[in-house]
């Protein structure tokens, strides 16, 4: 049990800041796998689980009654004060998340007159039913035959047969939603029933007899006039009759892709859902339970279980890349034989990760470039990731100027490469693919998520800023780095924060640019500097910390609303402040308090709440390795900084 206090007392004396580091370093390193890497849970919403539940009575495959009641018990235990599910801890109630919870805990068997369900089912019902679910829960609500197929948008499978040059066609989406979408598409032309031996229905969340359901209105971010130019697209489609033979082609070309992606053991995208969507896909064409496609496909999703002795749920993906990366980068900022030597431990796990032999999704934008990425999974050639990219890199850079030989000098050069070719026509980088960013896509009924996309961001973009800056003196000069540095200026908030995409949110963002400012030479005096630096400074809150969670991503946001402070975002503001030239302000003193105050017996911090996003509004995460390696790079950090002759911070992170 971790004791902690709250009370902000007089400032870490340099001795407490010592012990600090020493404890949170030994206890990551205890946690390194014998081959070098780290890994540690990802954790979704309850959505992930419920599916997981779903999905094997879809299938109708033996009850596991161990595994299926500890997921029951963590689903109760994440069930939000409002009777139903949030996206994120002390969160907002979600319909869909609700919907799939209480539907995932009843056919686990939870009566629905205990206590917990009636209070899920009301909530449910005064927000309107489940027929205010969004398109995925639609759709497996159809799969069940509880709805009628006409309540889910038309995505005709013969979108796999169209031209490159279309309004729509897979490569003008993102990696996620290509692999989710096509074996839905698969799926939606077939139209299977679930299995559902034990017959659980759940007419009691609608307030309308669920045969009557018509189509979901346009969500708030869509805009009108595409919505309903794109609503009567799906009318029409509705009316035309394809040709068996075209029909037939259009399954085959969405089996063979999916085929080619299904990436082993580690499933198509390395993603859940559409690792499920495969297995769902593979069942509807007829594939056997033992197929060796089918079979391999179901094991990519039991490899996402995280069963604890009292509870269990599923992982929406791993994240053993970017773990690993980060690790290395907080035990080199730490220092000394032992950290540096599991660091280099650790890189040389990654470099035969590194994907230099297949040319992924990402070549229909630039198909002249020679691959060089890292993904963010174990594997996942198909699609490898500029921020875990450019994150390996810089620690295998900073690991080589720290004595190491040059070991990592042929996998930087390759990913240097392959990021510099990923750079988008606004000099800025997206995630997975580059100029990504048809944006009236996101208005058709289907993308009522709003995520479809995978456009360039400021933290990512400020990430690869980082890894040029680091790794070439001469990088600052050039004009890749000019024009992504000009792109950071121009996304600057007027109240001095930047966007985070994939972490919550402006103090991520803030983080990430600050850092990249930085390396790339740009002065502490500068007003992009002096602006950041006094939000950060602001937003602080009353304990030292720092806070903020998945409110910040409301489409009508006008401004900070201070969170509860967390470990991981004190961190990245305490690292950002020290990119900024800021070691002796009060606030990072401040800080650097909470941070030592609010350590564990571990030698780790307890972080409950969801720090990290993956679709903004509808998808958030939590890295149970943030609390652990983070704030150990703040504090190293700022020991470092107080004990050199050098206030400036040499690298990109």
């Amino acid at each position: 049990m971790n004791r902690v206090s709250l009370e902000p007392k007089s400032s870490a004396s340099a001795s407490t800041v010592d012990h600090s580091i020493e404890a949170a370093s030994h206890a990551l390193i205890a946690l390194q796998q014998p081959d070098g890497h780290w890994v540690f849970e990802l954790e979704a919403d309850a959505t992930i689980p419920a599916e997981y539940v779903l999905l094997r009575h879809y299938l109708a495959e033996p009850i596991d009654a161990a595994l299926e009641a500890k997921i029951a018990v963590y689903l109760r235990r994440i069930q939000g004060d409002h009777g139903g599910w949030p996206l994120f801890h002390d969160g907002a109630f979600d319909l869909s998340a609700s919907v799939k919870a209480y539907f995932a805990l009843k056919m686990i068997g939870d009566s629905v007159d205990a206590p917990h369900m009636v209070r899920a089912r009301e909530a449910i019902r005064a927000r309107g039913g489940a027929s205010r679910s969004n398109v995925f829960t639609r759709m497996m609500l159809a799969l069940f035959d509880f709805i009628p197929w006409r309540a889910v948008p038309v995505m005709p499978v013969e979108i796999m047969l169209l031209p490159k040059w279309f309004p729509f066609h897979l490569d003008k989406v993102s990696y996620w939603s290509r692999t989710v979408l096509v074996p839905l598409l698969v799926l939606q032309a077939l139209k299977p029933r679930a299995r559902n031996p034990k017959g659980i229905a759940i007419e009691e969340l609608f307030l309308e007899p669920p045969h009557t359901i018509g189509l979901a209105p346009k969500a708030p971010q869509q805009k009108a006039l595409w919505f309903w130019f794109f609503r009567g697209v799906d009318l029409v489609l509705r009316a035309i009759t394809f040709p068996r033979r075209l029909r037939q082609r259009a399954i085959e070309r969405a089996s063979a892709w999916v085929a080619e992606r299904l990436n082993g053991e580690d499933g198509l995208g390395a993603i859940f859902p559409a690792m499920a969507n495969s297995v769902m896909m593979f069942d509807a064409l007829g594939y056997a339970e033992h197929h060796p496609q089918r079979a391999i496909a179901r094991k990519s999703v039991e490899k996402l279980l995280a069963v604890h002795e009292h509870e269990g749920y599923c992982q929406p993906c791993v994240s053993p890349i970017w773990d690993t990366a980060l690790t290395c980068h907080a035990l080199l900022e730490v220092g000394g034989d032992r950290a540096a030597a599991q660091a280099r431990k650790g890189l040389e796990w990654l470099v035969p990760k590194q994907i230099l032999d297949v040319k992924g999704d990402w070549i229909a934008r630039r198909p002249n470039i020679r691959p060089g990425g890292w993904a963010f999974q174990y594997a996942n050639p198909h699609y490898p990731d500029v921020d875990d990219t450019a994150v390996v890199v810089m620690a295998m850079d900073r690991a080589q100027g720290s004595g190491a030989h040059d070991k990592f000098r042929a996998s930087i050069a390759a990913a240097r490469e392959w990021i510099l070719g990923m750079q988008s026509d606004n000099g800025a980088w997206g995630a997975f693919d580059a100029d990504n960013e048809y944006y009236y896509l996101n208005n058709i009924p289907f993308a009522d998520h709003g995520a479809l996309l995978d456009p360039p961001t400021e933290d990512v973009t400020a990430r690869c800023v980082s890894m040029l800056a680091q790794i070439d003196d001469t990088a600052p000069k050039s004009a890749v780095l000019a024009r992504a540095v000009d792109y950071l200026r121009r996304t600057q908030m007027e109240e001095g924060s930047w966007y985070g995409r994939w972490g919550m949110n402006y103090i991520y963002g803030t983080w990430s640019v600050l850092c990249a400012l930085n390396a790339a030479g740009v002065g502490p005096a500068s007003p992009e500097f002096r602006r950041a630096v006094a939000w950060l400074v602001r937003i602080q809150n009353p304990d030292g910390g720092w806070g903020e969670d998945g409110a910040s991503y409301q489409l009508d946001y006008r401004g900070y609303e201070r969170a509860p402070s967390t470990a991981s975002q004190t961190a990245w503001a305490l690292l950002g402040l020290m990119a900024a030239g800021e070691i002796d302000h009060p606030a990072v003193k401040r800080g650097i308090d909470y941070l030592a105050r609010t350590q564990g017996d571990d030698g780790f911090w307890n972080e409950p709440r969801y720090t990290a996003t993956g679709f903004p509004r509808v998808f958030y995460l939590r890295y149970h390795g943030y609390p652990k390696f983070f704030p150990l790079w703040a504090l190293a950090r700022y020991r470092n900084l107080t004990n050199a002759n050098s206030r400036s911070v040499r690298y990109g992170m």
